[in-house]
């Protein structure tokens, strides 16, 4: 029998390794929306989001003025953000975009619905939402059953439109 890690465990928080401290923390207060809990010099920061201690710790200990690895090499591929909903998603989606952030791509998952671009560091991000596990596809036998199909990423924005209209 092998061992198995406890249901309740989840991953806590992300540290990435960044070439510019200032820079990271600009992209990812002003663009992903973190707010930035504490920083320690120009060599490390930690943001988060509702008040929490830190979800991403960002540092320049062994990185300032580094560059992303080779395509080829290990490391990170990307690091994801659930958001709670599709209005959120919606929302940091189009602040994304706003701030001119080149997307890799998108999809519907069929749990979820996924989008995926890169920090200025190169680091993989993806920012999803997942649906009710109610409205998960399953196979005739009950199993898991994840597509991987179009997101339709301009429903999404008159989505983020909408919600900034009737705020």
């Amino acid at each position: 029998m092998s061992f198995k890690t406890h249901p309740d465990t989840r991953v806590g928080h992300i540290h990435l390794k960044v070439s510019d401290l200032d820079h990271s923390i600009a992209f990812y207060s002003d663009v992903m929306g973190f707010e930035l809990q504490q920083k320690y010099g120009n060599a490390a920061a930690f943001l988060s989001a509702g008040g929490y201690h830190h979800h991403l710790g960002l540092n320049t200990w062994e990185s300032r003025g580094g560059t992303p690895p080779a395509p080829g090499h290990t490391g990170l591929y990307h690091v994801a953000f659930l958001y709670p909903d599709r209005a959120a998603l919606a929302r940091v989606f189009a602040s994304v975009v706003m701030a001119g952030v080149e997307i890799d791509g998108a999809a519907d998952h069929g749990v979820s619905e996924a989008i995926y671009f890169r920090d200025p560091d190169g680091n993989g991000i993806e920012i999803y939402r997942d649906r009710p596990q109610a409205e998960w596809p399953r196979a005739a036998d009950g199993s898991l059953k994840m597509v991987n199909t179009p997101l339709d990423l301009q429903a999404l924005l008159a989505e983020a439109s909408q919600e900034s209209l009737s705020a």
